[in-house]
């Protein structure tokens, strides 16, 4: 049975449609999943990128095309009324409910559905006090300690080479965003692909051209 680290930020839209769709997916394979929390912004900032959200024709692109991936998947999805927003109390929350920093799907899915159904303001103070008064955390979100692990959980997916958010992470391998379900579908079958070295020879492409920041 493989096992699989799904990292996330409650901020993407595409993580949620990917962990919406997650079961369906990979139905008939045999796998664990690890559910770890990142803050993306964090990614970004390492990587030297903007997020999507910061570039406004990219913005408006961004959330039409998460409409429209919602309706052609069947995923309930309403987009809240601000975005993008600080997602740091919602991660904190879900370290906070597991003794050991990794939510649990059902944890995962309430405070995503928080977030993506709805439409409402997902760090409106008195959604999130109920929402924590809903989840009962094992722990204080905003502890010392649940604060260190959310920087452990992103500093550990950086150093696997996480760029963005969703990743899921198989083995030696790591599948980047939605639409690379069907992908990680494929390796989970035993695809034939992966054992032909194009996963490898992708790495080895030169740049021809290095863009220096400005």
């Amino acid at each position: 049975m493989k096992s699989i680290t799904f990292y996330f930020d409650f901020v993407s839209p595409y993580a949620y449609l990917a962990f919406e769709r997650l079961p369906e997916s990979l139905m008939g394979h045999s796998y664990s999943m690890r559910y770890q929390p990142v803050l993306f912004a964090a990614l970004l900032k390492h990587h030297g990128q903007l997020g999507p959200a910061e570039i406004a024709p990219k913005r408006d692109w961004t959330y039409r095309q998460v409409l429209w991936q919602a309706h052609q998947h069947g995923v309930d999805l309403q987009l809240p009324a601000v975005h993008p927003f600080n997602p740091l109390a919602l991660l904190r929350l879900a370290v906070a409910c597991d003794a050991g920093g990794l939510p649990n799907r059902y944890v995962t899915e309430t405070i995503f559905r928080h977030v993506w159904q709805g439409g409402l303001d997902a760090a409106d103070p008195e959604r999130l006090r109920e929402l924590i008064q809903g989840l009962a955390p094992q722990r204080d979100p905003a502890s010392a300690e649940v604060k260190a692990e959310l920087a452990a959980h992103t500093q550990s997916a950086i150093e696997q080479g996480v760029f963005g958010v969703p990743s899921f992470q198989v083995d030696d391998k790591l599948f980047w965003g939605f639409d690379a379900l069907p992908m990680l579908r494929a390796y989970l079958a035993g695809d034939a692909w992966f054992e032909q070295g194009h996963w490898e020879s992708a790495a080895a492409v030169g740049a021809g051209v290095v863009r220096k920041p400005s």
